[in-house]
Order: structure tokens, then C-alpha cells, then sequence
């Protein structure tokens, strides 16, 4: 529940040509200023520096026969928000919402509502208009004073060659803003490195009903907006027949019937890269809990078949995508306590949830077997299966499919293939979560990034728009090592991708490579970096519902490594940032009731670090630790694992590995 308490400072009548009005966060440090003189403008600054120059706000609209815009600003209100609100499917439980706010009143029913937060600034359009209208497009810039280093995630493999129907999976370009790609767009979280070791991060926030944001190389070391324009035909294409790709778009993109907020644009600025890691401006800035009733969503961990293809060994069964193999991942994720099993592509019809059903697959007899051994069945489901093969065709065909498989006990649904973020596709989102939540079922998106929803609905407990585990099964081989480097990427997604909200990694990996010994392969797929690196990931990345990708014969095999990952939770009451620099190392640390979950990573750089232990309580605590082992460097499944007394007065020295990690519980 939200609790808020504000005290208004200044309401007034004034014209446009009133020049610029100005909003401070609640320490002073973030100053924003909108500049309304001739067109409309922002600005921020952070302690004096500048961050943001002036940049432009701005849309464009059409309501019958008449073309709209934003207007003139006349009233503007200033005030001063002290609040917090709950999440107990999130990296804390109390996260608190304190800014200061400015409101703009304009002369077209728009209002522009700008805050200025401790650890940054945003600002959003809310349509007052009660008539139906269609936006043409909107206006989104972010000026920079420089030609700053960036990090940029480009979009890639294209589903058919359409140009906004993509996966929401990038690696990151390192180069100056000048040297962006003018014809490529990027996709949100995206880093600028400002001088004295500051960051600026862009990013949208609380999407609903309208496109997300894309961006692109504008005039000097500027990030201007593209959305994806609204479809008016789709087919059948992408990626093996399992998108809906539009084949046309109409010139605007969005409909609006009426008022509305549309998303917010942000910016997330930090003096320190770990901070990064504990920044709660996604949560802040989405829609609130709309489930009254959230007691039976259920975050867990996941054994699942698709990464490892279903490979167990040792069995008087042949394995594959069969009840017997089923039954026995759910004695494996009975046997450690893992809460869910997921039965991935191949047991329902190509075109369909409900017919031509592999025969091969008792689902029944396996949600029965799950119940007794209290371990629950989540399916997979394209995105264009689920909704019927068409985003407007309303509620009727995703509650036909939840009622069906919810009645059987079906406790939820990993909805793929989505792989655009259009208007239509957003609003399909919002409709699948709602009817999710009326059968009590959990929902995992992939082929999208986090945009607010998880908050609205939370049992949306997880998000693809990673480039995860995978993405190891084919990853070749370049000279002397694999073509990207993964580790660096791995301790990057945490300040970026992660920055939105949860990420589907899928981690776990049980055989783990250096770079001489790495290859992809589909069957028998391995990691980069050290088997430490991938046992640190279960507390560094956000995933309330949380892989084992490995298959149960590998984890049976190192069970040592399996029994910690099993303890460590998917959810929290509370995280602290240790250490970190963005693309290089993180340090991390989580709470949940009184034991303390600590994890560090590093890229291909081995690293010797110290941390403090004063987070931990008073007394003297028993700390489980996994390092990297003193041969990791030549093997990465090397590791050592120790258990010491500790007190918050102890100082820890860390190794990490080439590629490594380390990772503790302490109770």
C-alpha cells in the first residue's frame, strides 16, 4: 500500500512565454528546469553539473479532422512528495518514493508532470482529452554536452527483416555518442559516461497502451525518440512460423480513447557505477498493484528441460519431451526443493494451446504427480497462440486457454515470441496478466523488456530481453576464443538491462569454459568464466522466477554447487550495493529475514577485492563461501568451498578468477 504525504509549495496562472520553472530533488543534488519561451524543453542538472542540456518535449496528435499539439503551458504546480510503497516480489520490500514534482498545465488537456529524484529525473505527457485521438508521434530527446563515451544496445536480427519487431536481446557497443550508427535504432536501458566517473542512464518507464521507446543518432551528441508505428496488417513469419510480424503500419502510432498518462522518460544518474545496482526508479515510476489479492503468487525456482535438451543420464527411460522424463524433473525439483518445473516448445500444436497436443506428454497425470510432490507445472506458449493470432481480438481467446489449464492445476505460462513492443502488443500484455491473475496464474514474457507491468501485475514474475545463457548453445568461435564476450556483458546487464526490471539469464551452468576451451553446442552446452561466476548470478540477477538451466544429471553430479543454489531466494527485503564498475566487476548483497546472500562477478580481468561485512547483524555468523579455485584459470569448473565464523567487523578478501566469482550465505 502507498502511502504519500505532500505539501504544496506554489500553484500559479501564467503564459508561455514565463521562461523556465524549476524542480530540486528532496537533497538538492537534481535540479530540473523546463524552459517554455518558445517550444518545450528540459534540463538537468546534478550538483552544479550538467547532465541533460535543453531537450526537446513535444507531440503530435489528430482528432477528427484537426492536427493537435502540446500547447502552451498556462498553470504550474510545485510541490513536494514523501512516500514508500511495498513489494514483496521485488529486490526489497519497502522502496521509497520521495521527489520533487512540477506540473504543467497546457491550453491542448495535456498535462507535464516532471520529478526530480534523489538518483535522477523524469518527466511524462497525460492526456486529459476525453475524445478519442491519434498520436502521429511524440517527441523525446536527450541532449548531451559532450561526445561522451556510451554504452549502446543496437537492435539485431530483425524477425523478417521488419524493422521494429525484434527480441529486446543486444549486446553493447562501447564507443563516443558520435559514433552511433545513424540508420541503427537502440532499445532503453542505454549509458552515457559523463565526466568525474558520473552516469547518465536513459531509460522509459511504466508503458501501458501505447509503443515503447527506441532511439536514435541525432544531430550532434543528441538521443532522439522512434516508436513503432501502429499495424494495420500482420502474417505469420520470424523465427521458425512463431511471430506476427506486421507486414504494414499505419503513419501514427497509437490510439488513444481516451485520457490517459503515457510512459515516462527518465534518466538515472549516479556518482558511483554501484549504486546502479540498488536503484528503484522502474518500480517508482510504474503503474500500482492492481491484484488485491497477491498471497498466492508464488515466486520460486524452475528446473527446466529446454537449455540442457532434455539430457539425463542413468534412467531406464528414453529421454526427450515424454512423461517419463517430466516425472523425473519433477523428482529432481522435489528432491530440491525447487517450487516449479517448466515444460517447454513441443508439447502443445503448432497453431494451437488446446489441440493437437503431443501425445507423448501426459499433462494431467503430471500436474497430479507435481501436486503430491508439491511442485508446480508452467507451460510454454507463443505470444500469437496465446492471444489467438490477433492483438485485438480482445480477452475471449487468452481466458478460453488460462480457464482450461488453470482448472487442470497448471500453476502458470512462459508466453514467448512476442518480439515487438508496439502499441498492440503492450496492450495484449496488459490483457494476458489481467486474465492471469483472475485464474492465479504466473506469467514469464520473453521477447520483450520490462516496462512497468511487473509492478501493476506481479505475478508477471520475470522478462527475456537478455542475451542469456542460450545464447551459448551456438555462440562460435573467433581466432583463439568465442566471438562475444560474455563475461564482460554478464557484469554489465546488471547496471543496464537489469535497471528496467527482472531478466530471464536462465544461469546455472554446471560445465564452465575459459575462453581456449569454450564452444557453442546445441546438445551439451557450456558456459563462459568459472562455475563460481554462474552460482554468483542466483544472487546477483533479479528474477523472481529464477532458472536452473542445467539438466538434473549435472546438478546430481555437483550437488554440492546445486544445495547452495537451492537455498539462495528469488525475492527479497532488502539489497545492498557493495562495490562495482559498470561493464568490469559488481559486488552485491541481499537480505532475506536474517540471512544475508553475497555475491561478486567479474569480467575475463581476475580481481582481488576487500568488502566490508557491516550490513550483517550483531553477534557472530556462520558464512558459507564459494571462490573460484586456485586452478580455475586453467579449469573453470575449479572451486573451493569453505564455512568461517564472521562478525560485521570483519573484512573479507575476495579472489575472483578470470571469468570468476564468488558467493556466500551467512546466517
Amino acid at each position: 500500500m502507498k502511502t504519500i504525504v505532500g505539501t504544496l509549495f506554489c500553484l500559479m496562472a501564467i503564459t508561455a512565454s514565463a521562461g523556465n520553472y524549476e524542480v530540486s530533488s528532496p537533497n538538492g543534488k537534481v535540479k530540473v528546469t523546463v524552459n517554455t519561451d518558445e517550444t518545450v524543453k528540459w534540463s538537468v542538472d546534478y550538483d552544479g553539473r550538467q547532465v541533460l542540456l535543453p531537450s526537446a518535449i513535444d507531440i503530435s496528435l489528430t482528432q477528427g479532422k484537426k492536427t493537435l499539439g502540446l500547447g502552451k503551458v498556462g498553470k504550474v504546480a510545485k510541490q513536494r512528495i514523501d512516500g514508500s510503497f511495498q513489494n514483496p516480489f521485488y529486490k526489497k520490500q519497502t522502496i521509497s518514493d520521495e521527489y520533487g514534482q512540477l506540473l504543467l498545465y497546457t491550453t491542448q488537456k495535456f498535462t507535464i508532470e516532471v520529478r526530480a529524484y534523489d538518483d535522477g529525473a523524469a518527466y511524462r505527457l497525460i492526456s486529459g482529452h476525453s475524445k478519442p485521438l491519434v498520436v502521429n508521434d511524440e517527441t523525446v530527446e536527450f541532449c548531451f554536452a559532450a561526445d561522451y563515451q556510451a554504452f549502446v544496445p543496437y537492435v539485431n536480427d530483425n524477425r523478417s527483416g521488419e524493422r521494429y519487431s525484434y527480441s529486446f536481446e543486444s549486446y553493447y557497443d562501447e564507443a563516443p555518442l558520435s559514433k552511433m550508427y545513424r540508420d541503427s535504432l537502440s532499445i532503453t536501458p542505454l549509458a552515457v559516461c559523463l565526466p568525474d566517473g558520473m552516469k547518465a542512464i536513459v531509460m522509459d518507464a511504466g508503458l501501458e497502451n501505447y509503443p515503447g521507446l527506441f532511439l536514435k543518432k541525432g544531430d550532434g551528441n543528441v538521443l532522439k525518440s522512434e516508436f513503432a508505428p501502429y499495424p494495420i496488417e500482420q502474417e505469420v513469419l520470424g523465427h521458425n512460423g512463431l511471430n506476427l510480424v506486421p507486414k504494414k503500419r499505419a503513419g501514427f502510432i497509437a490510439k488513444l480513447n481516451g485520457a490517459q498518462p503515457l510512459p515516462w522518460r527518465a534518466v538515472v544518474i549516479t556518482e558511483k557505477d554501484a549504486d546502479i545496482l540498488n536503484c528503484d526508479m522502474a518500480q517508482r515510476l510504474a503503474p500500482a498493484c492492481r491484484i488485491a489479492d497477491t498471497s498466492w503468487i508464488r515466486p520460486g525456482k524452475v528446473a527446466w528441460d529446454w537449455w540442457n535438451s532434455c539430457n539425463v543420464t542413468g534412467v531406464d527411460f528414453k529421454s526427450g519431451m515424454n512423461t517419463d522424463t517430466y516425472l523425473y524433473y519433477i523428482d529432481f525439483a522435489a528432491k530440491n526443493r525447487l517450487e516449479y518445473i517448466i515444460i517447454d516448445e513441443g508439447w502443445s500444436g503448432r497453431e494451437s494451446l488446446l489441440k493437437d497436443l503431443n501425445p507423448d506428454i501426459d499433462i494431467p497425470r503430471l500436474v497430479a504427480y507435481g501436486k503430491d510432490k508439491g511442485v508446480g507445472i508452467i507451460l510454454w506458449s507463443s505470444w500469437r497462440n496465446m492471444i489467438g493470432n490477433d492483438p485485438l481480438g480482445g480477452p475471449a481467446a487468452i481466458d478460453a486457454a488460462m480457464k482450461h489449464y488453470a482448472d487442470m492445476g497448471i500453476k502458470g505460462f512462459k508466453v514467448d515470441f512476442f518480439d515487438r513492443d508496439d502499441q498492440q502488443v503492450i496492450a495484449s500484455a496488459y490483457l494476458m496478466a489481467e486474465c492471469a491473475a483472475r485464474h492465479h496464474l504466473v506469467l514469464d514474457y520473453h521477447g520483450l523488456k520490462p516496462f512497468g507491468i511487473q509492478r501493476a501485475y506481479p505475478n508477471v514474475l520475470n522478462f527475456e530481453g537478455v542475451k542469456g545463457l542460450e545464447n551459448s548453445k551456438w555462440e562460435p568461435r573467433v581466432g583463439d576464443g568465442p566471438l562475444h564476450n560474455q563475461p564482460r556483458y554478464d557484469v554489465t546487464i546488471p547496471y543496464l538491462r537489469m535497471l528496467a526490471g527482472p531478466l530471464d539469464y536462465t544461469p546455472g551452468a554446471m560445465m564452465n569454459a575459459m575462453k581456449d576451451n569454450f564452444f557453442g553446442n546445441n546438445d551439451h552446452p557450456m558456459s563462459q568464466g568459472t562455475r563460481v561466476h554462474q552460482m554468483a548470478m542466483y544472487t546477483t540477477f533479479e528474477a523472481p522466477l529464477q532458472m536452473l538451466a542445467d539438466s538434473p544429471t549435472k546438478y546430481m553430479q555437483n550437488q554440492e554447487c546445486t544445495d547452495f543454489i537451492a537455498q539462495i531466494p528469488t525475492a527479497f527485503d532488502e539489497t545492498v550495493a557493495i562495490d562495482g564498475q559498470l561493464g568490469e566487476y559488481t559486488v552485491i548483497a541481499r537480505r532475506k529475514g536474517t540471512t544475508w546472500y553475497v555475491a561478486a562477478m567479474t569480467d575475463w580481468t581476475p580481481r582481488d577485492l576487500t568488502i566490508s561485512l557491516d550490513f550483517i547483524g550483531d553477534g557472530t555468523h556462520s558464512a558459507s563461501i564459494f571462490a573460484d579455485g586456485i586452478n580455475a584459470r586453467k579449469d573453470a569448473t575449479d572451486y573451493k568451498h569453505t564455512v568461517q565464523i564472521v562478525t560485521r567487523n570483519d573484512r573479507l578478501p575476495l579472489h575472483l578468477s578470470s571469468g570468476g566469482g564468488w558467493a556466500a550465505i551467512i546466517k
